[in-house]
């Protein structure tokens, strides 16, 4: 099975969790092979690639982010399995760091945000995990 959003109970048990304190959100991304953008999207006659769409994502949602008082926390490049199977499912794992989780929240519902940059991020990823954590 794969994922791209979350699902309702997801979100919703995401959403009784305390809105007050700081979180991470680990990132588990694997690109679409090509972006499938909506017909008529500015980018859908472009080609691009799931990771060229996911790049221009990551470019706009950061601003975003730290806006929110947020950012980046950690990223890193792939070079190796040392426990696990050795193919790696993922192609870009990172960590965005919020300063309380009702950040995220109005990160998500911010009308600007859906409107300029979501469609890059549905586009692009063919499955994905989001986890949080409590930083620590």
């Amino acid at each position: 099975m794969e994922f791209v959003n979350p699902s309702r109970e997801n979100f919703d048990r995401f959403k009784a969790l305390p809105r007050d304190k700081p979180m991470h959100l680990l990132n588990m991304i694997r690109f679409r092979d090509l972006a499938a953008y909506p017909e008529g999207h500015p980018c859908a006659a472009l080609g691009w690639s799931g990771a060229r769409a996911f790049a221009e994502y990551f470019r706009l949602v950061v601003p975003f982010i730290e806006r929110l008082g947020g950012g980046i926390v950690w990223q890193g490049a792939f070079e190796g399995v040392i426990t696990g199977p050795e193919q790696f499912e993922w192609d870009k794992v990172f960590v965005m760091g919020f300063p309380r989780a009702d950040t995220f929240l109005a990160l998500v519902s911010d009308p600007d945000y859906k409107a300029q940059v979501v469609d890059h991020r549905t586009a692009a990823v063919q499955d994905s995990r989001l986890v949080r954590y409590f930083p620590g």
